[in-house]
C-alpha cells in the first residue's frame, strides 16, 4: 500500500520511542523530554494525514484504519513517556518554564488594574444597553438612538447586523452573572432570547441569509443562545440552541471550517473563530456537536499559522485581515494589530490546547505584547482585537497577562463615553466600528472589560 507522505511519516514515527524509551531502565530526563516534544509532533503529522485521507474524495479505508491506529499507539506512547517525568522534582529547568515565564524573563512588572474603576465602567456600559433594547428584545443597530433622552447619540451601525449585535449584547448581560431564571437584568435577558427564538427559521438560521457575511450573525447568535440555554439551565431553549449549531454544521465546508456562504470550499479564521466558540460552548452544555469538527479546526489553525512567529493568516498562512475595499486599509493599517493571531491564541484554548507544548501559542502572546493596546494611536484601535487578545491572555496569565490587561483597560476605560445620550457607551471606532455600530463597540468592551473582572476575582481567592 502506498501511504500519503503525512501519514507514511506518521507511521514512520510511531515505532521508534516507546521501545527506545522502555529500553532505558532509568531514562534520563532530557531524553524523555525529547522523546515527548517529538511524539508530539507526530501526532500532529497523523492528524494532518487523517484530515488529507477524509478530504480524499477515493478513501483509502485501510490506510485511514492504519493512521487512526497510529494516533492512538502515538497518544498512549506519549501518556507512558509524560508518566516517567516527575514535575515536582525536576533536574531541568527548561522543562518547568512555563510559556508566560518565557515571554516575561526580561519583562518588568506591570501596575495593577483598578477593579473598581472596572466595575463602574461594566455598570455604566449594561445600563446604556438595558435602556437601548427595543420592547421586542432586539438592539437596533442603526436605530438605537430613539431611546436617547436629552440629545441624540451618533453611530449607527448596519441594520443587516441586528442579530450579531443583539447577541452579544445578549453575551454581555449573561457575563454579568444574569440568565433567564434569576439575576439584575434577568428580564433583559429573556427579551433578547426571545427575539433571537422568533428570527430563527425552520433551517436553524437565526436571522436571514441577505448579507453576504451572515454567518457571523448566527455564529455570534448561536453562541449567545447555547450560553443562554446553559447557563440558565432552561430546557424550553435546548431544541433553539440545537437547531442553531446544527445549520453551523450543514454550512461548515466538507472536512474543513467555515466561510460566508455554505458548503463552498471557502475558509477563513475569523468566522471560524465565532463558529468555535458556539461549539465549544454547545459541546460544554450537552447540546449535540460533531467531535470531529474540533480536530478539524485545530489543523486549519496549524495550517494558517506560521511556526516562526506564530502569526494567524485569515485564508492563509501569513495573509492579512481583511478590510473594506476603497480607503479602509489606510485608514486601518492591518500591521497596527494581531486580530486573527489573538483569535487563533484564544481558539487555541477552547480546543483544549496548552501553550507548554504549542510554541506557536508562545509566540502569538508575544506578538500580542509586542503590539498592545494604544488609545493614542488612532489606527490602531480594534475592538475585534481587544477582545479576542484579552481572552487568549487572560489564559496565558501571569504578567504577560498584567502588562495587556493594564493596557486593553487604559485603552477602553479612555475612550468610553461620559456626557450626553451616549455615556456609558462606546464609539464604534476600528476597522468594524462602522459596521457594527455603537451597539457593537458598547457590548465587545463591556464583555471585554468582564473578562478582566473575572481574572481579578480568580486572583484575589
Amino acid at each position: 500500500m502506498q501511504h500519503p507522505p503525512l501519514m507514511a511519516t506518521a507511521l514512520a514515527l510511531v515505532v521508534p520511542f516507546t521501545p527506545s524509551v522502555q529500553a532505558q531502565r532509568k531514562p534520563d530526563r532530557e531524553a524523555l523530554l525529547e522523546a515527548a516534544e517529538q511524539i508530539l509532533h507526530a501526532v500532529h503529522a497523523a492528524d494532518r494525514a487523517e484530515l488529507a485521507l477524509l478530504r480524499n474524495s477515493r478513501r483509502d479505508a485501510q490506510a485511514l484504519a492504519a493512521v487512526r491506529r497510529a494516533i492512538r499507539e502515538l497518544s498512549a506512547a506519549r501518556k507512558r513517556v509524560l508518566h516517567e517525568l516527575d514535575p515536582s522534582r525536576p533536574t531541568d529547568r527548561r522543562a518547568e518554564v512555563q510559556p508566560a515565564e518565557v515571554i516575561e524573563a526580561a519583562e518588568p512588572s506591570a501596575p495593577a488594574v483598578d477593579p473598581q474603576a472596572v466595575r463602574q465602567a461594566i455598570d455604566r456600559a449594561l445600563k446604556w444597553l438595558h435602556a437601548r433594547q427595543d420592547p421586542d428584545g432586539k438592539w437596533d443597530s442603526d436605530g438605537f438612538m430613539k431611546h436617547d433622552r436629552g440629545g441624540r447619540s451618533d453611530n449607527p451601525g448596519n441594520p443587516v447586523h441586528d442579530v450579531g449585535v443583539t447577541g452579544l449584547a445578549l453575551l454581555a448581560f449573561l457575563g454579568e452573572g444574569s440568565t433567564l431564571r434569576n439575576g439584575r437584568y434577568q428580564e433583559t435577558v429573556k427579551k433578547a432570547v426571545a427575539w433571537l427564538r422568533e428570527q430563527q427559521g425552520e433551517d436553524g438560521v437565526i436571522g436571514t441569509t441577505a448579507s453576504h457575511d451572515f454567518i457571523y450573525d448566527h455564529a455570534i447568535a448561536t453562541y449567545a443562545l447555547c450560553e443562554a440555554f446553559g447557563l440558565s439551565d432552561y430546557k424550553m431553549l435546548r431544541a433553539n440552541a440545537q437547531r442553531a449549531i446544527n445549520y453551523l454544521e450543514h454550512h461548515r465546508n466538507p472536512y474543513a471550517c467555515w466561510r460566508y456562504q455554505p458548503r463552498d470550499n471557502d475558509n477563513d479564521s475569523s468566522v471560524t473563530s465565532w463558529c468555535l466558540k458556539a461549539y465549544r460552548s454547545a459541546a460544554d452544555h450537552d447540546l449535540k456537536v460533531n467531535p470531529q469538527a474540533f480536530k478539524i479546526m485545530a489543523v486549519f489553525f496549524d495550517e494558517l499559522t506560521d511556526p516562526a512567529t506564530g502569526q494567524l493568516g485569515y485564508t492563509k498562512r501569513g495573509e492579512p485581515s481583511s478590510r473594506h475595499p476603497g480607503d479602509h486599509v489606510a485608514r486601518f493599517p492591518v500591521e497596527k494589530g494581531e486580530a486573527l493571531t489573538a483569535a487563533g491564541l484564544s481558539g487555541r484554548f477552547l480546543l483544549g490546547q496548552k501553550p507548554a507544548t504549542r510554541p506557536a501559542m508562545q509566540l502569538a502572546a508575544a506578538r500580542l505584547l509586542a503590539k498592545l493596546p494604544d488609545p493614542k494611536d488612532p489606527k490602531s484601535i480594534d475592538h475585534y482585537y481587544w477582545f479576542h487578545g484579552t481572552l487568549g491572555m487572560a489564559a496565558i496569565g501571569g504578567d504577560s497577562w498584567q502588562r495587556w490587561s493594564r493596557a486593553v483597560v487604559d485603552a477602553i476605560l479612555q475612550a468610553q463615553e461620559t456626557r450626553g445620550p451616549a455615556a456609558g457607551s462606546w464609539r464604534g471606532a476600528g476597522p468594524w466600528g462602522e459596521d457594527g455600530g455603537r451597539i457593537y463597540a458598547t457590548a465587545l468592551l463591556a464583555s471585554t472589560l468582564q473578562v478582566v473582572e473575572r481574572s481579578l476575582a480568580l486572583r484575589k481567592k
